[in-house]
């Protein structure tokens, strides 16, 4: 799997299928592995991208501050060194706020955006619960913080399907790249630290803003507010899955970003 040096870090990316080019840019805690569960669907169509940004996965996690638009910028370089001038570009909640800063320091880039799950700035309880989640990893071991996030992050469904909860811990405690504490530490503070409410009405390209009704950790109404802030941005409201509906209810996600990429794509 191919790296590059980008500000002053590796990156790894991962490139699969032909087509449009499509950028999966995953959230906090999260590696490219974790839009998998969407990949068969997406890649029939497009040319899928997928990275780890820094603080996770194969790229680099240096202990030092990072912020949103750096991670932005980490993504730009990426699109130039892989040589695409205009691509499509779909974030899942950290993802997504790294993908508004990436439409806004970079319109011309853009396609069409995909903000799944995401928000623009964050109220005192979401900022409360990130520094935590952020903090735990120093002093919880993997497998008693895979337990405290996953009520955040899943739905009622998930927990009563047979199997999937002790699968998903399986998946967690047997990848070959775990986070390590700095690395969420430092992507829990440059969420906390992100504001894009008042830069909402200039981002130009055609938008989806999707969001499950079940999301308790980024609610509706952080979704409503994009929707409202980005010039005739799209709002799909999906029935099923919690925050984490990339693997709670990949189908209908998947199903949603194909439906509006279909009406961007030549």
């Amino acid at each position: 799997m191919p790296k590059l040096q980008a500000n002053g870090i590796e990156l790894f990316y991962d490139i699969q299928g032909t087509g449009e080019p499509l950028l999966l840019i995953p959230g906090f805690a999260c590696d490219y592995a974790h839009w998998d569960l969407l990949m068969p669907s997406l890649v029939a169509q497009y040319q899928v991208i997928r990275l780890d940004n820094r603080g996770i996965g194969q790229s680099s996690a240096p202990d030092s501050p990072y912020s949103i638009k750096q991670m932005a910028d980490d993504t730009a370089i990426l699109l130039e060194h892989i040589g695409v001038s205009r691509i499509h570009v779909a974030g899942h909640s950290m993802g997504g706020q790294i993908a508004q800063e990436l439409a806004l320091a970079h319109p011309e880039k853009l396609h069409s955006l995909i903000l799944l799950a995401t928000f623009a700035s964050c109220d005192r309880r979401f900022c409360s619960i990130i520094e935590t989640l952020g903090d735990l990893p120093r002093i919880l071991d993997p497998e008693a913080y895979f337990y405290v996030v996953l009520p955040w992050a899943v739905s009622e469904d998930f927990y009563a399907t047979p199997g999937a909860i002790e699968a998903a811990l399986k998946f967690q405690m047997e990848y070959p790249f775990p986070p390590t504490p700095q690395g969420l530490y430092h992507q829990s503070r440059a969420i906390i630290n992100s504001d894009t409410l008042d830069r909402l009405p200039q981002i130009s390209c055609p938008t989806l803003v999707l969001v499950s009704q079940q999301d308790i950790l980024t609610p509706l109404k952080f979704s409503q507010e994009l929707a409202q802030g980005i010039p005739n941005a799209e709002l799909v409201i999906l029935k099923r899955g919690g925050h984490d509906f990339l693997i709670d209810a990949p189908d209908a996600v998947a199903t949603a970003m194909l439906n509006f990429l279909a009406k961007r794509t030549k």
